[in-house]
């Protein structure tokens, strides 16, 4: 009946996001406000989120503070971290007031909440009162729920509205969307990038295991070095940075605290099982993310080697990005195997024929394999010595969403398996 009545009701109709708004008013005082006995970090964007919510966790902790964080892929009190097994970004206001309530308990200072343009909207993260909050970046993604970029942007930028003029903005000057958050009012703004701003980046350089840069801040110029692969991750450390600075804690300080965070699981993970290529799992699932990715894998490797990429797109999501991840790979790729994803109700082959018919077959070897342990076998055992290969979509998913059913899945093990058997 339930589910009836949702399909009934537009994603964005007035009726469903007031249903949302009360039920988070609901949540938070069920349990008590909690969130108005905490310092509230909330991180947004398009990529990136999950790794700067962990870099912000790791700062804090690093620097004696006690802290949690909710997140797509975990969430964590202090050095507890539990898997978020929906898979939300945004978790159910109910959910979420719970284990903000568990923070409090704790007798924790600070929480690092990931927020997602659905859960914005939708006001599932309503009444968690940050005082900070940073942002990532705005790609193509999730137009089928918010019909445009403009309508995105301006989604996402219900984070900075939640200061309600006081706090701290954490913005990327890097962005086009920059202007537009810009003229949220806020007590103070701290904008990072590439090029020349409060925080940014010079002189970078990465290999397979690490990335470093020099960070400038004013007058200051230091050492940013990071023991994970993927120059995008620099940026996501500027964001993280700029948030722990909004709290009192010195960029020198995170910067040094930066340099033990570790990848999280599925981002950007290096997979060694012994073998003479590398070989990383990565939970990109939108074309920038594909991109940066991509990119990040050529510069390493070089004109000498090659760089082979699984892609696939899951069902009922955004279809104008399929063609686009085939495009992408295609470009940046040498080798491209386009494959199955979660479903969500949609035809799997559907969906896959969507991504293959973005890839340019004449730009690259491609081939289309639909099982997804066939299409990581293929690349595998087509890889050389030196080459990178890089297994997107899935990333630390523990199961897999069929037509059928739910089925265990890691696709880190699943690696670790295959490479057993070369």
């Amino acid at each position: 009946m339930l589910e009836h009545l949702k399909s009934c009701i537009g994603n964005r109709s007035p009726i469903r996001i007031a249903w949302h708004k009360t039920k988070a008013l609901l949540a938070a005082a069920r349990y008590g406000f909690p969130a108005r006995k905490l310092t509230v970090i909330g991180i947004t964007g398009t990529d990136g989120k999950t790794t700067t919510t962990g870099m912000v966790t790791h700062i804090l902790l690093s620097s004696g503070f006690t802290v949690g964080a909710a997140s797509t892929a975990y969430l964590q009190i202090n050095d507890i971290v539990e898997e978020n097994e929906t898979h939300l970004t945004s978790i159910s206001p109910f959910s979420l007031q719970k284990f903000l309530q568990r923070l409090v308990k704790e007798q924790c200072q600070f929480a690092v909440v990931e927020m997602s343009s659905h859960g914005l909207v939708q006001g599932r993260v309503n009444h968690t009162y940050p005082s900070v909050a940073g942002i990532t970046n705005t790609a193509l993604e999730h137009l089928d729920y918010h019909g445009s970029m403009q309508q995105y942007r301006k989604d996402k930028g219900i984070m900075f509205q939640m200061l309600c003029g006081k706090g701290t903005k954490v913005l990327n000057a890097s962005d086009e969307s920059i202007s537009m958050y810009r003229k949220t009012p806020s007590k103070q703004t701290t904008e990072y990038g590439t090029d020349e701003s409060d925080i940014y980046l010079t002189d970078i350089t990465a290999d397979s295991n690490s990335c470093s840069a020099t960070l400038v801040s004013g007058n200051d110029r230091l050492a940013l070095q990071l023991n994970i692969p993927g120059t995008f991750n620099l940026e996501n450390a500027l964001c993280a940075i700029g948030c722990a600075d909004a709290v009192g804690i010195s960029i020198d300080e995170s910067a040094a605290a930066l340099r033990t965070f570790k990848a999280l699981p599925g981002r950007m993970e290096k997979i060694d099982e012994g073998q003479n290529f590398s070989v990383f799992v990565d939970f990109s699932v939108s074309p920038q993310s594909y991109e940066k990715g991509l990119e990040a894998l050529r510069n390493i490797v070089g004109e000498t080697c090659r760089v082979l990429v699984l892609c696939s797109s899951c069902g009922n999501r955004m279809e104008e990005k399929r063609p686009l991840i085939g495009k992408i790979c295609s470009k940046l790729a040498d080798v491209v195997v386009a494959t199955e994803d979660e479903t969500y109700g949609e035809d799997p082959h559907v969906v896959l024929d969507e991504v293959w018919a973005g890839v340019d077959q004449e730009a690259c070897e491609a081939h289309k394999i639909f099982d997804r342990r066939e299409a990581i076998t293929y690349l595998f055992k087509n890889a050389k010595k030196g080459d990178a290969v890089i297994l997107c979509g899935m990333g630390p998913f523990s199961t897999f969403t069929k037509l059928e059913g739910r089925i265990p899945w890691d696709e880190r093990e699943v690696a670790r398996e295959v490479l057993r058997t070369l």
